[in-house]
């Protein structure tokens, strides 16, 4: 709404701003984001002005302000620079925006390379040619205050209502130069807003891929008479402002405070949501959850033409079959059986308002049992070797002070007898929580027996994968006297990203790797390795002190490169072999990957908290033909792991991949070169080594 209550400003799914006069319902297209949608649009306090940013092709936004009276476009700043997030000062003179504009970069550990962090700052522009500096050169003198102290405000009237502001004029000519930065320190900044005497904003943190955030969110007060910032509220979530800007709802999690929007606001008052009520028909939801799926896949669906399919036609045909639904499950399945009409990758249904029991926590030891049918009791027939340095792979019967063996009998758990027919598993139920002795011997008897305690994990699928990836880079390191380097990557995500860094750099001086996309479950990072993967070595540098060359680039790879991939080798796990392909850097070994490659995203939850994911995103080939999706990617070399060969302990894909490897290693060795003869440049020693020469 505006300020005067006379214009509603709105967007659309196209990225359209409109504006509709409420009087008259006369709708008006005010501007158009070519790339994708805009959501920072905000009234200017006179009602006459709408600013918000767009975006131009580099990926860059900029601030635009539409004029209500002359209905035109202004373009304020321009494309070299990424500006958005307007926010008008209350009173009409200066109008705030967020730019990255802080170009010192964070330095990576593992490589000479940068990330851009921390490079926002806030600034504001002068309306008009007479508004002042807002932040012009203060003196240090100290002035005393006898008229009490400064700390009171006006208490708010608990209206809400916002003050009238006389019409304002903006001069437009020059108007990108007449920039002040807010004397802030840069960071990661979001959702300002301006209020009398003072600029909000949420600080947050970088975004880290597997772990949780370096600091917590906070709403942020900068006070523009003093020039100093205050945090108003931790752990804010988001925040919303009342109309005349002196009370912020702030949201931390699922709870919601009222706060003075003053520095040292004092207490907040918690708003409850305790005993809100709401009587539900399901039935009701179901059809509801059913029209706003059908109308996301209308609107979202990566093409208009929704594969040639009759998309209205298609919601009648299963409409018709929502009186037959009884449960929220029958209503996944039959969503799930009209979006399954589209033949596309990534249309997924699922969740819902339905109770699914929790599973019961079994204190696992990462380790396997088996039944001694003489004695009638159990021993350790393995222990994952796992890797303790990090929580993921903590292996609990190898932790120091631990005296578990393979072989050692487990005669009771938490002192209850363990002999058959008993279950194991089932004197470990419950206790995932807290350490759990064992007591264990080398016979199957109590003479002699010990005591044992240890911490259990929950689940051991990480020991397992692990032990997965270790017998494979083993083996490969055996068969290829420890020429070759193996890497496994699981999906395209936090767990993907996180075993490259693991696993690439300490291998990063091997003659070949083989990279292993096999079950990759997708994600997005797919470009980030590809990128470091294909780097080139241009030069090398010898230190006197240092017995191997350095390279150009620091961190490159230099020697020979493989990809596994199988039909499990899904979204971005396919499109990182295609990549792979598409850049030269090896062959790919294995069988065609599954082919869905139409990328997905969410637009919020249902009205029962069910999710869906529309596939909106294409992809493509350099002159725009569709590649990869219902097809996957064929490998060069196609070798299929049979059921006879996995049952008798053979990877035969893995095989193929270390004979090509070795072949490629004897055909092309990539070796770095010797240690040139130092330089003479002493033109004594030239000249003498030149006379005698002839």
């Amino acid at each position: 709404w505006s300020p005067d209550g006379a214009h509603i400003a709105f967007s659309d799914k196209e990225g359209r701003i409109h504006v509709v006069a409420v009087q008259s319902g006369e709708i008006r297209q005010v501007a158009e984001e070519r790339q994708g949608q805009v959501f920072d649009y905000t009234w200017s306090p006179d009602s006459r002005y709408l600013a918000f940013s767009l975006n131009d092709p580099n990926g860059f936004a900029s601030i635009y302000i539409w004029g209500l009276a002359e209905n035109r476009l202004n373009r304020v700043t321009g494309p070299m620079f990424n500006e958005f997030q307007p926010a008008w000062g209350p009173e009409g003179d200066y109008l705030f925006y967020m730019a990255d504009r802080s170009f010192a970069p964070q330095i990576g550990a593992f490589e000479w390379n940068y990330v851009v962090d921390r490079e926002s700052g806030i600034y504001a522009l002068a309306l008009r040619d007479d508004v002042p500096n807002p932040f012009p050169p203060q003196s240090d003198e100290v002035e005393t205050d006898d008229e009490g102290d400064e700390g009171e405000e006006e208490e708010a009237d608990g209206s809400g209502t916002a003050k009238t502001v006389a019409p304002m004029r903006i001069d437009f000519e020059g108007l990108a130069e007449r920039v002040a930065r807010v004397p802030i320190e840069y960071d990661n900044y979001s959702n300002l807003s301006a209020v009398d005497g003072h600029l909000l904003y949420r600080r947050t943190s970088p975004f880290y891929y597997g772990r949780e955030a370096a600091v917590k969110p906070a709403l942020k007060l900068f006070s523009l008479e003093d020039r100093k910032e205050s945090t108003l509220a931790e752990d804010a979530d988001g925040y919303a402002l009342s109309a005349d800007g002196k009370k912020a709802l702030v949201r931390s999690g699922q709870s919601y405070e009222l706060y003075d929007v003053k520095a040292k606001g004092g207490e907040p008052k918690a708003v409850s949501t305790d005993g809100l009520m709401v009587n539900r028909v399901p039935a009701e939801e179901w059809a509801q959850i059913f029209d706003e799926v059908w109308r996301r896949f209308r609107d979202w669906f990566y093409v208009e033409n929704m594969h040639g399919n009759d998309w209205e036609a298609l919601g009648e045909q299963y409409r018709a079959l929502l009186p037959h639904v009884a449960h929220r499950s029958d209503l996944n399945y039959l969503i799930g059986e009209m979006v399954a009409e589209l033949s596309v990758s990534h249309a997924y249904i699922a969740g819902g308002d339905f109770e699914a029991p929790d599973r019961p926590k079994v204190a696992l030891p990462g380790a396997r049992f088996e039944l001694d049918e003489a004695s009638g009791c159990y021993r350790v027939s393995r222990i994952f070797e796992g890797q303790n340095e990090e929580d993921r792979y903590r292996s609990p019967l190898t932790e120091i002070g631990v005296d578990v063996r393979v072989g050692d009998y487990v005669l009771a758990i938490d002192g209850e007898e363990l002999v058959w027919p008993e279950n194991p598993y089932r004197l470990l139920l419950h206790k995932a929580d807290r350490p759990v002795t064992l007591t264990v011997n080398d016979r199957p008897t109590a003479d002699g027996s010990r005591e044992v305690s240890f911490n259990p994990v929950d689940s051991e699928i990480p020991l397992k994968y692990l032990a997965w990836v270790e017998k494979n880079r083993r083996y490969v390191d055996e068969a290829t006297n420890g020429q070759v380097g193996y890497l496994h990557l699981p999906d395209m995500g936090s767990n993907g990203i996180r075993e490259f860094i693991k696993w690439y750099y300490g291998q990063i001086r091997k003659g070949g790797l083989i990279i292993d996309v096999r079950g990759n479950g997708g994600g997005n990072v797919s470009q980030m390795l590809i990128e470091r993967l294909r780097r080139e070595i241009l030069r090398v540098r010898f230190v006197r002190t240092n017995e191997w060359p350095l390279t150009y680039p620091s961190s490159v790879f230099y020697g020979h490169l493989v990809t596994i991939l199988n039909e499990t080798s899904a979204s971005d796990g396919d499109i990182f072999p295609a990549m792979f392909k598409r850049a030269g850097l090896g062959p790919l070994i294995g069988k065609r990957s599954w082919g869905g490659v139409i990328g997905i995203t969410g637009h919020g939850p249902l009205i029962d908290g069910g999710s869906v994911f529309v596939p909106q995103f294409g992809t493509n080939d350099l002159d725009g033909s569709w590649i990869i999706e219902g097809h996957g990617v064929d490998p060069d070399i196609v070798v299929e792991n049979t059921p006879k060969s996995v049952i008798e302990g053979h990877d035969l894909q893995l095989e193929r991949a270390i004979e090509e490897i070795t072949g490629m290693i004897e055909r092309d060795p990539k070796r770095f070169p010797p240690r040139p003869a130092p330089p003479v440049k002493n033109k004594t020693a030239e000249t003498a080594s030149g006379s005698g020469s002839r």
